[in-house]
């Protein structure tokens, strides 16, 4: 019993840290951010921060994860349920796009936040993209058309526009590659 509330002290600590973190570093960008101020907004010790992480860039680490890794499940579910191909590409992407562009928008250093991935921590980036390839070349049924789809998807992006705007250009792909 009282292991199990140690597991679930440590699991909300760990999620407060992984919100604490990702706001700061949508806010100041990974080189201003600081562990104290990732402490301070978790409202825990920086001690105790380091019980949990080794340091910053294994906590950028983990938020990045955190952004992703609960989702895949949701994402699955939606691959093995019938369905037309545009619908469930639409969906995979709402999911693995654009609910974690909602997370972000607006914030100051959003548009830093995914380039320090890539420079940071290029295998887990690479690793979420190979799974996003696998979920996209299941709907599309063929590898260099879920290149190519994903490659347009980057393209959509790179003006940072709002969630609505980027869910209208998504549809607009989604269309093209499915109707």
């Amino acid at each position: 019993m009282a292991g199990t509330r140690s597991e679930e002290r440590d699991a909300l600590r760990r999620t407060a840290i992984l919100d604490a973190a990702l706001e700061c570093f949508l806010r100041f960008g990974y080189a201003k951010t600081s562990l104290d101020d990732i402490a301070k907004r978790a409202n825990l010790s920086r001690p105790l921060l380091y019980l949990k992480f080794k340091n910053k860039e294994d906590i950028f680490a983990a938020v990045f994860e955190s952004l992703f890794e609960a989702r895949y499940p949701r994402v699955e579910q939606v691959l093995a349920r019938p369905g037309a191909a545009g619908d469930k590409l639409l969906q995979v992407y709402e999911i693995i796009l654009l609910e974690p562009w909602e997370l972000m928008a607006g914030a100051p250093m959003a548009s830093e936040f995914y380039t320090a991935c890539e420079r940071l921590l290029p295998e887990v980036e690479a690793r979420h993209r190979r799974r996003w390839l696998k979920y996209t070349q299941a709907v599309l049924e063929s590898r260099p058309l879920a290149e190519v789809f994903m490659l347009a998807v980057d393209g959509l992006q790179s003006d940072l526009p709002t969630t609505r705007v980027l869910r209208q250009r998504l549809e607009l792909l989604v269309e093209r590659f499915t109707g």
